[in-house]
C-alpha cells in the first residue's frame, strides 16, 4: 500500500489523500533511515496525524508515511536516526504529540513564555511561565562556560550558543533556538492562497523566491494545474539571481570574518549590483510576490532581459578576479583551510543540503533529483568537494555562482513567450514540492479544503539539518574561528523557528 501510496505522490499534478502506515511500516521506515537507505526529508504533525517524509536513495523519489496516533503519541524516529530528535521535540511543543522512546525530551521551540502550552493542539493554560533549560551536563577538569547570546552585537537574528571550553578549544557547543517562531503554521490554517503564498515568502526572507516556488508548486500538485511555460522560466531566472545575490553576499562575509573585509567590499558591491537589476527587472530587490500559484505576477521585459545579460557579462568578469584574490591570499586559506571540518559520513547522516553537504561529498542537488522543470532541459554541473571545511564550503558557493550565472544565460537564451499564470481553482487537494534555494533544499507540503483554503502546510527549511552539524564542526577549535565556523554554514534561524 505504502508503495502505491508513494508512486502517486511522486508523479506531478496528483492530488491524493495518502494510505495511513501501521506501527511495522513506521518501523521498518526507521531502520530505513538508521542504515542510510533513506534520506529524512521531514517530520511533522497535522491534527492527530503524524506525517513522515523520506527520499528513497535507490529510487531517487520522495515517499510521505501517514501514521494515526488516536493515543497522541507516535514511535520515536529519533531514537533510530538522530536528525529527526529536534523535529520531534518541535512537534511535541506545538501540538503534545509524544515520540514515545525519545532520546531527548526536553522543549524546543516553547521557551515558556507562550499563554498557552501545546499552541496548536490541546492549548493547555500555562501555569506559570518561566524558562529553566538544562543544557546536557560535560564533565572534565578545568573545563569552563562561555554562554554567547541570544543577543548578539551585530544585527542579526537571535540563537544562544553555550561552550563548554577547555582553554581556548571548544569542547562542546550546544545550541538553544526558537526565539523569532512566528506561528507560521497557525497563520497558515484556513488562509487563503494569496495570504498563504504571501506568508512562505517570508519565512525566511533571504530565500522568498524558493520558498515561493516550493509553495506554488505544492499548491499546483494539489490543485492538478500546471504553470505555463513561461511563468515556469522567469521562476527559475529569479531563483538564480536570488542564488547568486546569497552566494556573494555570503562569500564577502567569510572573508570578512577571517580579517580580510577587502573581499567583504567587493563581494557587497556585485551583490548590490544583482540586487538592483533583480528590483529593475521584477519591481522587488528580492522579488517577493513575484512567484505566485499557477504561475508568476511580474513580467520579464526586453530591456529587462538585456540588462541581466549585462550583468552576467559584468559579474563573471569581475567576480573571476575576486576568485583568483581569495586563492592567492595566505592569510585566507590559513583560517579556512582546515576549520570546522564536517566529516562525509555526518553530513549524508543528517541529508545536509546545498553548499554544507556538497563540500563534504554529498552530491545532492533538488534541482536535479528528484528534479523539476525547467532544469531538466538546462545544462549545469553541481560542484562537490570533499574537504568539508570552510574553505571547501566557500569554493561551493564559487563554483555554484558560476554555475548560476551560465543558467541565467541559458534561461534568457531559451525564454519561451506565451502567459505568466494559469487560473487557480478552490478544491480539496494535497500536494508537496522538493526545490533547491541557495542553502539547499525546502520542502512543502500542503492540504486544501473544498474551498481550496489552506487547511494545512507545512515548509522546513534546510537549517533543520545543518544547525545540529553546526555543533559537530566546531568541537576540537578554537572559540575565535566559531565566527568563521558558522558563517561559513549561514543556517537561517527564521526559516528553522517558523
Amino acid at each position: 500500500m505504502m508503495a502505491e501510496m508513494s508512486e502517486a505522490l511522486t508523479q506531478p499534478h496528483n492530488a491524493i489523500v495518502p494510505a495511513l502506515a501501521n506501527a511495522a511500516e513506521w518501523e521498518g521506515l526507521a531502520q530505513d533511515l538508521a542504515q542510510g537507505r533513506r534520506a529524512l526529508v521531514d517530520l511533522w504533525c497535522d491534527g492527530q496525524v503524524v506525517r513522515l517524509a523520506t527520499f528513497d536513495v535507490g529510487a531517487g523519489r520522495i515517499e510521505i508515511a501517514a501514521l494515526a496516533c488516536p493515543e497522541g503519541g507516535f514511535p520515536s524516529i529519533g531514537r533510530h536516526h538522530a536528525p529527526a530528535i529536534r523535529l520531534e521535540r518541535a512537534l511535541r511543543d506545538l501540538y503534545g504529540i509524544e515520540p514515545d522512546g525519545a532520546v531527548d525530551d526536553r522543549p524546543w521551540l516553547d521557551h515558556g513564555c507562550w499563554p498557552v502550552r501545546q499552541p496548536l493542539g490541546s492549548r493547555r493554560p500555562r501555569e506559570a511561565a518561566g524558562d529553566t533549560y538544562p543544557f546536557l551536563p560535560v564533565e572534565g577538569e578545568g573545563l569552563h562556560q562561555i554562554p554567547v547570546g541570544p543577543v548578539h552585537a551585530g544585527i542579526i537574528e537571535p540563537g544562544h550558543f553555550r561552550f563548554t571550553c577547555s582553554g581556548e578549544t571548544v569542547v562542546r557547543l550546544e545550541e538553544r533556538l526558537g526565539y523569532v517562531h512566528k506561528g507560521i503554521e497557525a497563520l497558515m490554517r484556513g488562509a487563503a492562497l494569496d495570504k498563504a503564498a504571501h506568508l512562505a515568502g517570508r519565512i525566511s526572507g533571504d530565500s522568498t523566491v524558493a520558498y515561493a516556488i516550493a509553495f506554488s508548486r505544492a499548491v499546483e500538485t494539489a490543485l492538478g494545474i500546471a504553470p505555463p511555460e513561461r511563468a515556469v522560466w522567469l521562476r527559475a531566472v529569479m531563483a538564480e539571481l536570488e542564488r547568486i545575490a546569497n552566494h556573494l553576499g555570503d562569500i564577502g562575509a567569510i572573508c570578512n570574518d577571517a580579517a580580510f573585509s577587502l573581499m567583504l567590499a567587493h563581494c557587497g558591491v556585485l551583490r548590490e549590483r544583482v540586487l538592483r537589476e533583480a528590483g529593475a527587472a521584477f519591481g522587488h530587490r528580492l522579488m517577493m510576490d513575484r512567484v505566485v500559484p499557477g504561475g508568476v505576477a511580474a513580467e520579464l521585459e526586453t530591456a529587462g532581459q538585456a540588462a541581466l545579460r549585462r550583468l552576467s557579462v559584468a559579474i563573471r568578469r569581475e567576480f573571476a578576479t575576486l576568485v583568483g584574490l581569495f586563492e592567492e591570499t595566505n592569510t585566507l586559506q590559513d583560517r579556512t583551510v582546515g576549520t570546522g571540518t564536517l566529516s562525509a559520513e555526518l553530513a549524508h547522516r543528517f541529508a545536509a543540503g546545498g553548499y554544507v553537504g556538497r563540500a563534504s561529498g554529498r552530491d545532492f542537488d533538488a534541482r536535479k533529483t528528484p528534479g523539476y522543470p525547467p532544469y531538466d532541459a538546462l545544462s549545469f554541473a553541481v560542484p562537490v568537494f570533499s574537504e568539508g571545511n570552510v574553505n571547501a564550503r566557500v569554493w561551493v558557493r564559487i563554483r555554484e555562482v558560476e554555475q548560476s550565472l551560465d543558467l541565467l544565460d541559458q534561461i534568457l537564451d531559451h525564454l519561451p513567450a506565451g502567459p505568466l499564470r494559469a487560473p487557480v481553482a478552490g478544491r480539496v487537494g494535497e500536494g508537496f514540492a522538493l526545490v533547491e534555494g541557495f542553502r539547499g533544499d525546502i520542502f512543502c507540503w500542503i492540504r486544501l479544503d473544498a474551498a481550496g483554503h489552506v487547511g494545512h502546510c507545512r515548509l522546513r527549511d534546510p537549517s533543520w539539518f545543518q544547525w545540529p552539524l553546526l555543533e559537530a564542526v566546531i568541537e576540537g577549535n578554537i572559540v575565535a574561528d566559531f565566527p568563521l565556523c558558522n558563517k561559513s554554514f549561514n543556517c537561517s534561524y527564521s526559516g528553522h523557528d517558523l
